[in-house]
């Protein structure tokens, strides 16, 4: 598999694994159609959290694709308690990869979580493959590749964001895509 792109959910309602998207995130989802870089995609593998699916939706669709879920593409968990010093808590994740919090998944247990189905897909043959996940594990992947990519990246991630990511080179090659 030379290549993976990598988007992350349309605008949504919230952060609960069933929230939806909003109207905006289902205009977002539509012109993610449009793109012509995501229309020669061979298989679309989504967390399946109601936004990161719907997200995909009308792509798979289009391609006539059928969307697969893999739970290893949830949103990671910080901690296991509303926190007002979560955005602290989360810079130190950045810092330490094997910091985790009670309740929570450190960042090392997170990103080997999102490589497993990285390292399917290219077991399985898939050549251009999509996967559909949330911010947090998106900027973890993309720092297990891009020591650069962390919290800073994190925030200014936008909803949707799309990453194209060659793999066949001695370190892989991130692009982010305009969307």
């Amino acid at each position: 598999m030379p290549e993976i792109y990598i988007i992350r959910h349309c605008e949504a309602k919230g952060q609960a694994p069933d929230a939806s998207l909003t109207e905006r995130g289902y205009q977002q989802a539509q012109a993610l159609t449009r793109l012509p870089v995501l229309q020669d995609l061979d298989s679309i593998v989504t967390s399946p959290y109601e936004r990161a699916y719907r997200t995909v939706q009308p792509l798979a669709e289009q391609l006539g694709l059928e969307i697969k879920t893999d739970e290893r593409l949830i949103e990671r968990v910080l901690c296991g308690e509303d926190s007002s010093q979560w955005r602290d808590r989360l810079r130190r994740t950045y810092e330490d990869h094997e910091l985790c919090y009670p309740g929570g998944e450190s960042s090392r247990a997170a990103t080997e979580r999102a490589i497993r189905v990285i390292n399917e897909l290219q077991e399985q043959g898939y050549h251009r493959p999509a996967i559909v996940s949330h911010g947090n594990l998106i900027s973890l992947l993309l720092g297990s590749w891009d020591r650069q990519f962390g919290f800073t990246e994190w925030e200014a991630m936008t909803n949707p964001d799309l990453y194209h990511v060659t793999l066949d080179h001695p370190v892989p090659v991130i692009r982010r895509l305009p969307v």
